[in-house]
Parts: C-alpha cells; structure tokens; sequence
C-alpha cells in the first residue's frame, strides 16, 4: 500500500464526515473503515474503507442497504458483486508537494468567508445543497473560489488532516482546467503552507492533475447498489 493512497483515504474519509455532521447524519469510525449511520448527502459515499484488509461484511452491516447504497473501497481490495452492487467507476489516488509560491493565473483566488459566497461556489460547482454553511466555521477546511470580475470560473475545496491537505470538489467552468489546476494548488497551499496535498481523480481531471505535478498513488473503486 502506497502511504499517500493511505493518507489520502483518511483524509476523504474525514472531509466525508465533515459533510455529513453538516446535514446531521451520525457516522462511525474504527481502523478498517468509515460509514455514515443513514444515507449520506449526493455525491458522497455511505462507506470508505480505511485498510486493504477491510471486512466487506463488517463494513456493510451497518449501512442503509437499499438501493443507492454506495461504498468507497479506497484500496480496489473488495468485491459487492454478489451482493447487487455494480462498480460505478475508478479512479486513482493522487500526492503531490506543496508549491512555494503561487503561478500566473488571470482569475483571483480567495477563501469563501460568508453564505452568500457559498452560494455562489455551489451554483458553478454543481453540488446544490450538499456544501452547508457550517463547513467555513471550521479551522480544518478552506473553501476557494476563482473569480474573474463577479463570476465563479473554477473552485476547489482543501480539508487538513494529519500530516496532508486533501484538493477536492475542483471545478472550472470559462477558465481552462490547467490554469484550474494551477491556481488551486498554489491557493490550497498558501492556506495550509508546507503540507503535501492527497486527493483522487479520474479521467481527463487525473490527466490535468498530473500535468500540475500530481502522481498516482494507487487505485480505488467506488460500488453503487442499483
């Protein structure tokens, strides 16, 4: 096991539960894995797991089974096939270390601070309700919005946890996804200076992550119950 695709799972698994405290869903921790107590918000998972070792039976016992049930397995080590769930993609864990300075970019970066700038992040982010105010009363997490003049033209969302800062939630929608990429990385690193940075992608994202200076750290699978 790769130890950044290891830091990188705790680190989901923590910004996982702090999106879920946001809505009041209880979850659960312990070495092998993570679970939310009921269905987690869209676009999260019910379940990460935590250790290649990780007991699928044990993980699901505790899950709301029903259709729409998802389970991040953070190592590609598990198989739900027999048990209705279907693969709904892949993707790989990503590290990279922090930039020492920030890179020509022609959209501002800065800290989403007030409702209203959340707002604002979630309608060019796509996420609707999921992103709660509550996230930018916590010290762990930073919200960062690229503008160019009044509009939201990229995103992306920093969570430090142990000894790593997690890039998630990054989006763009008129700037072009290197600049995206770009700018995100140096934003995220001059809130949380000195830190590598973990995350995961897939397709054209991982190619532009790896063009910023990201590696593959591993595989990981997320399972979906039709």
């Amino acid at each position: 096991m790769h130890a950044y695709a290891a830091a990188g799972a705790r680190n989901n698994a923590d910004w996982c539960e702090l999106v879920c405290r946001t809505h009041g869903v209880a979850t659960a921790r312990d070495h092998h894995g993570w679970v939310a107590l009921r269905r987690s918000p869209p676009m999260y998972p019910d379940a990460v797991t935590l250790s290649e070792d990780a007991s699928a039976d044990e993980l699901l016992r505790r899950l709301d089974m029903s259709a729409g049930c998802s389970v991040k397995d953070s190592f590609a080590s598990i198989d739900l096939t027999a048990i209705g769930f279907r693969v709904l993609f892949e993707a790989d864990w990503i590290y990279r270390l922090p930039v020492e300075r920030a890179t020509d970019n022609p959209a501002t970066w800065a800290a989403v601070r007030t409702p209203e700038q959340l707002r604002a992040f979630s309608a060019a982010h796509g996420g609707g309700e999921v992103f709660r105010p509550g996230l930018l009363d916590d010290a762990a997490v930073v919200v960062l919005a690229a503008w160019h003049g009044d509009a939201v033209v990229g995103g992306a969302v920093g969570n430090h946890s142990d000894s790593v800062v997690g890039i998630s939630n990054l989006f763009s929608t008129t700037a072009a996804a290197d600049e995206v990429w770009a700018g995100a990385v140096a934003a995220v690193s001059a809130v949380f200076p000195g830190l590598p940075l973990v995350g995961y992608e897939l397709g054209a994202s991982l190619a532009a992550a790896h063009r910023a200076g990201f590696r593959s750290a591993g595989p990981l699978q997320v399972w979906l119950k039709d």
